[in-house]
């Protein structure tokens, strides 16, 4: 059986949150309860799966929506 292929990436805009709020990487891994590398992962996108009370974490932290910071972009 073939696989589905994903036409499409889901875009972490850590980044925009962190400079809008004025916080840093750091703070933000320990308000999270995350270690700085995979803070990073998250950040740089490189990460595969994300838990929904990590989610719930980043966005008390960054007093956000969950829509502030995950995008869908399709594949082009």
């Amino acid at each position: 059986m073939e696989q589905d292929k994903l036409n499409g990436e889901i875009i972490f805009n850590i980044d925009v949150m962190l400079a809008k709020r004025k916080m840093s990487v750091t703070e933000l891994a320990d308000r999270v309860g995350i270690t700085i590398a995979n803070m990073s992962v998250l950040k740089n996108g490189k990460a595969k799966a994300l838990k929904i009370s990590t989610l719930l974490k980043l966005c008390e932290a960054l007093d956000c929506q969950p829509g502030d910071i995950l995008e869908y972009r399709k594949a082009e």
